[in-house]
């Protein structure tokens, strides 16, 4: 028996509807999660015009819809692509604390809060590019 969100899914406005939402509350969630990891608040440091925060939160935006895009395209369900959005993210997340082990000479964290653009801009081109790399890796999952 069909659940009513299968039933739903069946309509391509619908179904387009439903992916997209599904995507937006996922990405409030991992932006929340990227909030409580970050030792800044994205938010309020983007309001007072900090560009190398925003610039990082955007590659992390972009990151996070770039994987539910793949996943989307890979997989037949909502729930699938929920899935393996959810497990790229993860992958995603880890990989910034790797960038973060990796760099030594200086926090990432605390030079993105000091409006260290360069460093903001760097984190913005990690997430996007791994974003396609863990993509990749959704399709062939």
């Amino acid at each position: 028996m069909e659940s009513g969100i299968d039933k739903l899914l069946d309509h391509p406005y619908a179904s387009s509807l439903v992916f997209v939402s599904v995507t937006v509350l996922s990405l409030i969630v991992f932006l929340s999660l990227f909030e409580l990891v970050a030792k800044y608040k994205c938010w309020s440091e983007i309001k007072r015009g900090n560009m190398a925060v925003a610039m990082a939160t955007g590659g992390k935006i972009f990151g996070i819809c770039n994987i539910f895009r793949f996943s989307i395209e890979a997989n037949d369900t909502i729930y699938q692509s929920l899935i393996w959005g959810a497990y790229g993210f993860v992958i995603l997340l880890v990989a910034y604390f790797i960038f973060e082990f990796l760099t030594p000479v200086f926090r990432i964290d605390e030079e993105i809060a000091r409006d260290n653009r360069a460093v903001g801009l760097i984190a913005m081109v990690i997430s996007v590019s791994l974003s396609y790399v863990i993509g990749a890796t959704v399709i062939i999952g």
